[in-house]
């Protein structure tokens, strides 16, 4: 049984044309082998997400739920920001 499956794949002109140049620097011997590296990576950043989402946002979320009056409102949020936007272009 055969541990690779083929399929066919439509890319926009840029991104196609990236494929190509990586294949002919040499970084890469083949167009699959540069879309295998990308969907690692996308596989990588999506178990990056999962484990801040499990464990850096779960832990805030439950520190709010334990005591709302940590949080802020979306108006205090937009002020706070706007502030320190005003302050980054005055200087």
């Amino acid at each position: 049984m055969r541990s690779t499956k083929q399929l066919s794949v439509t890319l926009p002109n840029e991104m196609a044309a990236q494929v190509r140049a990586k294949v002919d620097s040499g970084a890469y011997a083949s167009e699959s082998e540069v879309i295998r590296e990308g969907l690692r990576a996308l596989q990588a950043q999506e178990r990056a997400l999962e484990a801040w989402l499990k464990g850096e946002a779960a832990k805030a979320y439950d520190a709010f739920e334990a005591d709302p009056s940590r949080g802020r409102s979306s108006e205090d949020i937009r002020a706070s920001l706007a502030a320190a936007h005003q302050r980054a272009t005055k200087a």
